[in-house]
């Protein structure tokens, strides 16, 4: 009996002095971790301020690829919100939700999940670092709340090791993530660079010459667009059912250091009775009247069975009708030189929002060939995405 009361005793004993320990253990736990990348800031900003990409550095998805990810709300920004639900039990289901966004400084994120504790918190605070700021510090902080939970106090003992390492881990991965966006600044002052989003494009009619590799050099490019362009015409004068449904475009394959590989391609249609004869391969006799090319694109869909095309003798024109996709779509203004960069910042933006792109891009001239050589040149470019 005396040896009950004394296991009773110890017992109590150990009891009070977990009670007490857990009385002084902290209420509330931080963690902090930070990683440096040379992306530019509005890249880095963008990725922390969507939740598209969590699939890609979350350690989570590591630990379940199987793991269902739904993201609703905004595409980007307060209200964004990821809810997930896997079926390993350590994980659960749970949810990220952005509930406060500063422009280039943080983004904070309200996280629900299984583990212990109340007004779980996660920032990502940007920074300007290195040499002439060109680098970005990108610091993730936890927090939780424990309250009067003493087995909450007691997780907490664990948190820097748990939750710490997944921290760690996820920068790491983001950094490896970041470097495979191309580091071009899509909003930056003076970037003429206008409306980017994502675009429904229709099934289209094309006319098509593959121009080769032309060398780097303005006039050499201007006069083999003017050159298919006349083989694209001599197609729908053997075609009179057919005429052209829009400006030029041009497909780009290879934009190299000394050549550069595109197709020429004009958008056609079936001749409407009474229509006015839209401009032939990008020579429209009123540009400050262009229609914009998401407009345009709606107008030229595809339709019925596709076109029987007479290719004459010796001509390089092929017909194809594309397929109806979704697409990354931005205006540019200026020269054509520089149509490699714009398409790099569109890329780097759709990436960075989480869609992937495919295939190859294309712009619209709707200032004709000769005005976009020069700083007023028009153009609406698109790159298709999964």
């Amino acid at each position: 009996m005396t040896r009950i009361y004394e296991f009773l005793i110890a017992l109590g004993i150990v009891a009070v002095l977990a009670l007490v320990i857990g009385l002084v253990l902290p209420s509330h736990r931080h963690i902090s971790e930070s990683v440096e990348t040379n992306r530019k800031m509005t890249i880095v900003y963008d990725t922390v301020n969507n939740l598209r990409r969590f699939k890609d550095w979350n350690p989570l998805v590591l630990r379940d690829p199987q793991m269902q990810l739904n993201v609703t709300g905004p595409e980007a920004g307060v209200g964004a919100r990821l809810d997930y639900v896997s079926n390993e039990g350590r994980i659960g289901k749970g949810s990220w939700e952005i509930v406060d966004s500063v422009p280039n400084e943080k983004v904070v994120i309200k996280v629900e999940d299984p583990a212990r504790g109340d007004d779980k918190t996660v920032q990502f605070l940007l920074e300007p670092t290195g040499k002439n700021n060109r680098n970005v510090k990108i610091t993730q902080t936890y927090d939780v709340d424990y309250g009067w939970n003493l087995l909450g106090r007691y997780a907490g003992l664990y948190v820097s090791r748990h939750v710490g390492d997944d921290i760690k881990l996820g920068l790491g991965r983001m950094s490896n993530m970041l470097a495979s966006v191309p580091n071009f600044d899509y909003r930056a002052e003076g970037v003429p660079l206008t409306g980017l989003k994502i675009v429904d494009v229709p099934a289209l009619d094309l006319l098509v010459v593959n121009a080769g590799n032309i060398d780097r050099n303005n006039e050499a490019i201007k006069q083999s667009i003017k050159n298919n362009q006349e083989w694209i015409k001599r197609t729908l004068e053997a075609n009179p059912g057919l005429e052209a449904a829009g400006p030029v475009r041009i497909i780009t394959t290879d934009f190299g250091a000394e050549k550069y590989a595109f197709d020429v391609a004009v958008p056609v249609r079936r001749k409407v009775a009474e229509a006015p004869q839209a401009p032939l391969a990008g020579e429209p006799k009123d540009p400050e009247t262009d229609t914009p090319a998401e407009d345009v694109a709606v107008q030229l869909a595809a339709e019925g069975e596709p076109l029987k095309v007479t290719v004459p003798a010796g001509a390089p024109v092929e017909y194809i009708r594309t397929e109806p996709r979704r697409a990354a779509f931005a205006s540019y203004t200026g020269y054509m030189a520089e149509l490699d960069a714009a398409r790099s910042s569109l890329r780097a933006w759709a990436v960075t929002h989480g869609y992937e792109v495919t295939d190859r891009p294309y712009e619209i001239w709707k200032g004709g060939v000769d005005k976009s050589f020069t700083a007023e040149g028009t153009y609406d470019i698109y790159w298709a995405i999964k």
